[in-house]
């Protein structure tokens, strides 16, 4: 490990996936240092600049950011300031520290028109469809201009025990209603915080620098994943198989994330279960 029991901060160390992040650095042995609302606001720069040098981390893993992916697209300044501007304050103080980050980009900076079945390569060219997206993608740019050394890794359909996310809303639907609609035709991989956080501090380890997809292995339609849910929780609730166009939303979403895993499994290897089995763990999970 090349930066074994170093010094960690973690911004959004308090949202879904920034705190199973913390708690696994925790575990680990390492001194972690959250960065997060309300103490701290990455769209303050000297704020963020101050903080950031006082702490003296070793690796920086920045897990905050705006993902309520329809409000983006009614507060845009919001998204921009949060996404693309907070990322670049703490771009900055990485490279003024010249220390290296972590970034977590999405699925969405794609506009998901490749035609089925291919796959979405890390070298895709982007063109993100919903602010979100843009957003995103402009932390992107900043991260590979910003900071000498970073990893950029782009998930999709992500699910976890510290926040809301497409599970927790179908059992809550199933619980208030006896039929719900679900798209069918927007494909991707549900991943799982549990699977994920142990495979970027893996990635992390191997000091492979560069863009990775990694979620969970095999995809689906919203529709099937609901479907799964159901079946492993033995509900009865119906389900009604709806296209994009029948369920508007104010945010457009691509209909095809498929995305390669081609270079995370060059550089260390795929260990990611299939989506199916991250669900099972999740829900008994949610038992105990």
């Amino acid at each position: 490990m090349w930066w074994a029991m170093h010094r960690v901060l973690i911004t959004g160390h308090k949202g879904m996936l920034g705190s199973e992040l913390f708690a696994f650095a925790k575990g680990k042995g390492h001194e972690v240092v959250g960065l997060d609302l309300p103490e701290h606001d990455i769209t303050h720069r000297e704020e963020t600049m101050v903080f950031v040098r006082s702490q003296k981390p070793d690796f920086i893993l920045h897990a905050a950011g705006m993902t309520a992916v329809d409000r983006c697209e009614s507060e845009v300044e919001t998204a921009y300031l949060v996404n693309a501007t907070g990322t670049q304050n703490v771009c900055l103080a990485a490279s003024e520290l010249d220390v290296p980050l972590l970034y977590f980009s999405t699925d969405y900076i794609f506009d998901g028109e490749k035609p089925h079945p291919l796959l979405y390569d890390e070298w895709d060219a982007a063109n993100p469809l919903s602010v979100y997206g843009k957003s995103k993608y402009v932390g992107e740019v900043f991260v590979r201009e910003l900071c000498r050394r970073h990893f950029i890794v782009r998930i999709s359909w992500l699910c976890g025990k510290n926040g809301a996310n497409f599970v927790e809303t179908m059992l809550k639907l199933a619980r208030e209603r006896d039929r719900v609609q679900v798209v069918s035709d927007q494909i991707g991989s549900p991943t799982f915080v549990a699977d994920l956080v142990p495979e970027i501090f893996r990635l992390i380890d191997s000091g492979a620098f560069g863009t990775y997809h990694i979620t969970n292995n095999g995809y689906c339609s919203w529709y099937d994943f609901a479907q799964k849910i159901f079946e492993l929780q033995q509900l009865k609730t119906q389900i009604e198989p709806v296209s994009t166009e029948q369920f508007a939303r104010p945010a457009p979403r691509p209909r095809n994330s498929r995305l390669s895993h081609r270079l995370y499994d060059n550089a260390i290897g795929d260990r990611m279960p299939s989506w199916e089995e991250g669900l099972k763990k999740y829900l008994k999970t949610k038992l105990h």
